[in-house]
């Protein structure tokens, strides 16, 4: 107490009349923080980092004074989340880049003091329970961040109480509607669900007693962010959600918990395929509980998951327990090999980040190998193999070994042979089959593949195996990407524009460019955006000013894409009703102060015969231009028999053409089939037929049609 006692002295007389947005005094801020590390059980220099984590970036109060005070370990927890506190926003890189670039720094903080992580875990759960101080923009940004980044993170470490707080509070701001409603539909049922948890509690506990000593039952209710998944994703009401209500019984030993299951089994019925070993198999984050769900007399479904007490404080606390365990709750070198699996993963992201030429991998890799939905399948031999939800077969290959991926022919689940891209699904035994004839993997397999350990291990097989196919498809695909974007480069323009790709990705020749384009390392079509922009700025510059008046009226709509007849220089919009594309027979509408608004002739807006309109004089011809450049916006609605990972496949689809998707979503209908609706970014009516064309060949799929 001493320690902290002195923490707290410096942080209160540093921080001085400092407010919040809130107003309230800033010295607030670190004491709540160092409030939740307590209650995550962290060690007396967390506590001490926790308040006196914004010194440095906020006061006077330098690294070197805080070393002097209190010793290098507190002062390098300090540093450590200042550094990751000041992963801001680079105004002339992409978000995405950006958020890469900060994770590989919060990694490497992780990989050599995980407190540090714990640290800024506590700080970011109480500005996001402050978030309502925060602009609309602010909230939305970190809210996401939250979502995407730290909840992740907190799952991956166990800590399950901070990774569902952030995940509500994340929720409240991104989806307020949703997250209302699933609050008011719990809140109408608050006295109903404690009156049922506290009956069933009282059943379990009187007849578990009987037999097993020390029993401790307790209910809980699943977060919103849970039901909100459930509900919005995979698209369930709230009665269809069994693990709603839970009863969690926490017993002393291993032994207890399989003759608990035994009881319970015997009082309620069990549904079937909703019983979780975690005991035998733990999850990747080191959580254990047996799971069932089973039905009481009055029918409600309901969870049971039942523990020791050792797995229920790392189902709470996550690695934060392992700071209680070294107090000597347990032997240090079960706590020290804990640990070291906890922290496998950090490492193991970090050494396949080495392989990559493209930053933003690393999100990919945030986004699916962090996922709290995963799938356990076996080997033959009974070894478990714990996979991100939505892995394939290829997946499985590669977690075993590069060369069994390398080598692989064909695969059996569960003793039939099934296609190299079966998505996999918990409890079934993959049995790969390999030749030393085998070409190695294709180069369709880095579509299908979900882990980033199975991408970067093709691509690396590319590398090293199929050089010269790589400089002809990187060769290829540059030449395709180039004109695409209209793009015309001289053999001298070319080659300087690759030097300048290969100094920033570490490749020393031309060669090297097309090889690493050819593998994937270099994805060209994130680049070509950039490489566009600089085209036009040096081989399109724009007119003097004193030349813009004289500048002819048909080029000037031109560059607009529509060509309006009988009109000089005005305003081209197009019209949100229909969304006109080039190669739509088009006319036009002479608005009031808004200038000429183009309609496709077909458009319900557009009177039949123009004639007929109250004012027809206001309706022109127009045309598009003959070499239209311009991108547009169209939404595309699918209707397809419904069906598990029709919506992935969609997306797969449209990520694989390279386009822009502005918005995505689907609903069912009650004849067994499903309505995608996807909103693209295309550059005309051609592109279009080949969009739709591509999607028709998606499995489902009934009927596509413009909106």
């Amino acid at each position: 107490m001493e320690l902290i006692r002195r923490a707290y002295d410096l942080a209160l007389s540093a921080h001085g009349d400092q407010k919040r947005l809130s107003g309230a005094p800033y010295i607030s801020h670190p004491v709540a923080v160092a409030c939740i590390l307590v209650q995550l059980g962290m060690d007396s220099e967390s506590v001490a980092a926790g308040l006196l984590h914004d010194v440095v970036e906020d006061t006077k109060v330098s690294l070197e004074e805080l070393r002097r005070l209190f010793g290098p370990e507190i002062a390098g927890l300090v540093d450590g989340v200042t550094k990751i506190t000041k992963m801001g926003l680079i105004p002339y890189k992409s978000r995405e880049v950006q958020q890469a670039e900060n994770l590989r720094k919060m990694l490497i903080a992780m990989s050599e003091d995980i407190r540090v992580i714990i640290i800024k875990l506590a700080d970011r759960l109480h500005n996001m329970r402050t978030a309502c101080y925060w602009g609309p923009e602010k909230q939305r940004e970190k809210a996401l961040e939250s979502m995407e980044v730290y909840a992740p993170i907190a799952h991956r470490l166990g800590i399950r109480a901070i990774k569902e707080e952030l995940e509500d509070l994340s929720l409240r701001v991104l989806d307020p509607y949703a997250y209302k409603e699933i609050e008011s539909s719990l809140a109408l049922r608050r006295e109903e669900r404690t009156a049922f948890i506290e009956k069933t509690k009282k059943i379990v506990q009187d007849r578990v007693a009987e037999t097993i000593p020390n029993v401790y039952v307790s209910g809980r209710v699943k977060s919103i962010n849970g039901i909100y998944r459930k509900m919005f994703i995979q698209g369930k009401n709230m009665d269809e959600i069994y693990d709603i209500y839970a009863v969690r019984v926490i017993v002393d030993t291993v032994n207890d918990c399989y003759n608990v299951l035994g009881i319970v089994h015997d009082m309620f019925r069990p549904l079937p395929n909703r019983f979780k070993d975690y005991i035998s198999t733990p999850k990747p984050n080191m959580y254990q509980s047996l799971h069932t769900t089973v039905i009481g007399k009055d029918g409600i479904p309901f969870e049971i998951q039942i523990r020791t007490w050792e797995m229920h404080h790392t189902a709470e606390y996550g690695i934060a327990a392992h700071w209680k365990y070294k107090l000597g709750m347990t032997d240090g070198h079960h706590s020290h090999d804990s640990m070291e699996k906890r922290l496998e993963w950090i490492r193991q992201i970090l050494e396949e980040q080495k392989n990559s030429a493209d930053a933003t991998d690393l999100i990919r890799t945030i986004k699916s190998d962090l996922t709290p939905d995963e799938v356990y399948v076996f080997t033959p031999r009974g070894d478990v193999i714990d996979l991100p939800s939505g892995s394939t077969v290829i997946d499985f290959a590669y977690a075993i070994h590069s060369e069994i991926g390398n080598r692989m022919v064909g695969a059996k689940v569960d003793k039939r042979m099934a296609p190299l891209t079966t998505q996999l699904k918990t409890g079934e035994i993959v049995d790969i089959i390999t030749s030393k004839e085998a070409r190695g993997p294709s180069r369709d397999w880095l579509k299908t593949v979900k882990t980033s350990e199975a991408r970067n291990k093709i691509r690396t097989w590319f590398k090293r195996e199929k050089r010269d196919e790589n400089i002809m498809e990187g060769r290829s695909e540059l030449e395709r990407e180039l004109k695409h974007n209209g793009v015309v480069l001289s053999a001298e323009e070319q080659e300087l524009l690759l030097i300048r790709l290969g100094s920033k990705q570490n490749c020393a020749t031309v060669d090297d460019v097309y090889a690493a384009i050819g593998y994937g390392g270099i994805q060209l079509w994130k680049m070509m955006p950039r490489i566009r922009e600089e085209y036009l700025k040096t081989h399109h510059p724009e007119p003097p000013k004193e030349l813009v008046s004289h500048a002819q009226p048909a080029a000037r709509k031109a560059a607009s894409g529509v060509i309006v007849e009988g009109m000089g220089d005005c305003l081209i919009k197009f019209a949100r009703c229909c969304n006109p594309l080039p190669g739509d027979d088009i006319i036009g509408f002479i608005t009031r102060g808004y200038g000429v608004s183009i309609h496709k002739k077909s458009c319900r807006n557009v009177p039949h015969p123009i004639a007929s309109a109250s004012e027809p004089e206001r309706w022109v011809a127009a045309h598009w231009a003959g070499d239209v450049r311009e991108e547009f916006q169209t939404t595309l609605e699918i209707l397809a028999n419904d069906r598990s990972g029709l919506l992935a496949d969609v997306t797969q689809q449209l990520y694989n053409m390279r386009l822009f998707i502005h918005s995505l979503n689907s609903r069912e209908l009650k004849d067994g089939r499903a309505v995608i609706s996807a909103g693209i970014t295309v550059n005309g009516l051609d592109q279009l037929q080949s969009i739709i064309g591509r999607l028709q060949a998606v499995k489902g799929v009934e009927s596509i049609r413009r909106t």
